[in-house]
C-alpha cells in the first residue's frame, strides 16, 4: 500500500510538472502554437511519460483549463466569504482582481477567450469546457444579483459578463491602471440600473 501511494503521488507530481509547462507555453505563446513535443521538451520527459497522463494533447488543453477554471472559482468564493454577504464589495474585489491581473508581466488576456477563439467548432471538448465555465460565472453572478434584489438577474448578469470580457481584453490592448476603476464603475451602474427599474423593459 504504501508503495502504491507514493506511485500515485509521484504521477500526480509529474501531472502538475507537465500541467505547468502547458499553462506556460499555452497562454504565453497560444494553444495551437504549442505542439505536445514542446511540452515534452520543456519539461524533459519522454513521450510515453507525458502521454501515460495524457493521451491526446485535447485532454491537456482541457486539464488546462480546467485547472484555471478552478483557480478562479478558489477566488470568487474567497472573495464572497471575506465580504460576508456583502455583495458590492465582492464585485470590487473582483473588479480589482482582474486590474491587478492586467497589470501582470504577460498578461495576454482571458485565457478562456483565447481557447475558444482557437477552436471555432462548438462541439470540441475545448470550447465545451470553456462553456461550461462561462456558465458557471454567470450563474454565480446571478445569484449574487438575486441576494441584493436584483428582479431580472439573467439580463444584468449578461451586461456583467460582457463588461468583465472587455475588461479582460481591455487591459491586454490598452491601459490596464484603468481596468479596474471602470470595470467597477460599470458594473455598478448595471446594478443600479437595474434596481431603479428601469431595466425591467
Amino acid at each position: 500500500m504504501t508503495e502504491q501511494r507514493s506511485e500515485a503521488a509521484g504521477k500526480l507530481s509529474m501531472r502538475e510538472r507537465i500541467l505547468e509547462a502547458a499553462t506556460e507555453l499555452f497562454y504565453g505563446q497560444g494553444i495551437r502554437a504549442v505542439s505536445a513535443e514542446k511540452i515534452i521538451a520543456k519539461v524533459g520527459i519522454t513521450k510515453v511519460t507525458f502521454y501515460r497522463h495524457f493521451r491526446t494533447k485535447d485532454d491537456l488543453i482541457v486539464a488546462y483549463l480546467e485547472r484555471r477554471a478552478k483557480w478562479e472559482r478558489d477566488a470568487v468564493e474567497g472573495a464572497r466569504r471575506a465580504a460576508e454577504g456583502n455583495v458590492p464589495e465582492v464585485f470590487r474585489m473582483v473588479a480589482e482582481a482582474i486590474g491587478a491581473e492586467s497589470c501582470s508581466p504577460g498578461f495576454r488576456g482571458c485565457p478562456f477567450i483565447n481557447a475558444a477563439a482557437e477552436y471555432a467548432d462548438a462541439d470540441h471538448p475545448v470550447r465545451q469546457t470553456v462553456d461550461a465555465h462561462r456558465k458557471w460565472f454567470k450563474h454565480t453572478i446571478e445569484e449574487m444579483l438575486g441576494e441584493i434584489g436584483v428582479a431580472d438577474v439573467s439580463t444584468a448578469a449578461d451586461q456583467l459578463v460582457i463588461l468583465r470580457d472587455g475588461a479582460m481584453v481591455g487591459g491586454y490592448l490598452g491601459d490596464p491602471q484603468t481596468i479596474a476603476r471602470s470595470l467597477y464603475d460599470a458594473g455598478r451602474a448595471v446594478i443600479k440600473h437595474q434596481l431603479s427599474g428601469r431595466g425591467q423593459g
